[in-house]
């Protein structure tokens, strides 16, 4: 596991919410169809091109349903895959794998989309000192599995949440009266509650740059929405004395002009909010 975020704990409570979810009291078309000690076997198949993503936590969905379900993984997250591959096959109680078969599905059909989307736009910025970030546009209550995927995918996490980092966004700028009152007053605030959190703030002009620059104090500046032009003026302003994040509307046609401007990162919404899964299904043989 690569993050903080991934740990068995998290993962057994989001299995556990998932499967409430879904399950319910009971399984009751496996129970009510399938006899109790009925042992089967089934495989998962890829119909779909790109990078796997989920099959760690395919493993961990099939034990907590059933500690005696058989998982031989064939395929590993971060395989490039294509139509036929088989990613793993999974062994034993028959009603313990159908009532664990749609959470699986769900999971890796998603993260494998978003690792593959992932994995394709990082290509387009190879070559450059960009690194990729994703961004709190997750699924509700899925976040731990979007962020996991993008870096199966290749890609760098941005924060997890709220908590972990502070990002001084133009709201917080507009109601704090500026970008120095901002920084000012969130450097007051940490100091009072005794927190050490990287501080980032969104700029939207090079006047804003020049302001982020001149209080300091600071981690990293977002340059949202700005022409590649403007972009490349910004970084030049900044001259490395902190990090650089392009933000805002960046697509698959725009990212490697992006990138081309010298930012440090780039963050880009749509590698969880705007993604097609990938077509897997789980099949008896």
């Amino acid at each position: 596991m690569k993050a903080t975020y991934l740990t068995e704990k998290s993962i057994a409570e989001f299995i556990s919410q998932a499967l409430a979810e879904d399950v319910g009291d009971g399984d009751h078309s496996s129970l009510a169809s399938i006899p109790a000690d009925a042992q089967n076997q089934a495989r998962l198949l890829v119909k779909g091109d790109g990078i796997l993503a989920g099959v760690e936590l395919a493993g961990y969905i099939f034990k907590q349903v059933d500690p005696a379900l058989q998982v031989e993984v064939l395929l590993q997250d971060g395989a490039e895959v294509k139509f036929g591959d088989v990613a793993l096959t999974v062994r034993g109680k028959a009603q313990s794998i159908l009532t664990a078969e749609r959470l699986v599905l769900n999971c890796m059909q998603r993260m494998s989309g978003i690792a593959t989307y992932t994995h394709y736009l990082n290509s387009l910025i190879a070559g450059t000192k960009a690194k990729l970030l994703d961004t709190r546009k997750t699924t509700p209550n899925f976040r731990i599995m979007e962020k996991w995927a993008v870096l199966i995918g290749g890609g760098v996490n941005h924060r997890f949440g709220l908590f972990d980092m502070i990002i001084l966004k133009d709201n917080h700028v507009d109601y704090a009266g500026g970008i120095r009152q901002a920084i000012e007053a969130t450097q007051q605030y940490l100091k009072a509650k005794g927190k050490d959190l990287r501080i980032e703030v969104e700029t939207r002009n090079l006047d804003e740059v020049q302001e982020a620059l001149e209080t300091g104090g600071i981690h990293r500046i977002m340059l949202d929405n700005m022409t590649p032009e403007m972009m490349r003026e910004a970084v030049a302003l900044i001259g490395g004395r902190f990090e650089t994040e392009a933000s805002g509307g960046i697509t698959e046609a725009t990212i490697a002009e992006v990138a081309k401007c010298g930012v440090d990162f780039i963050s880009v919404g749509a590698l969880t909010h705007s993604i097609k899964s990938m077509d897997l299904s789980l099949k008896a043989y």
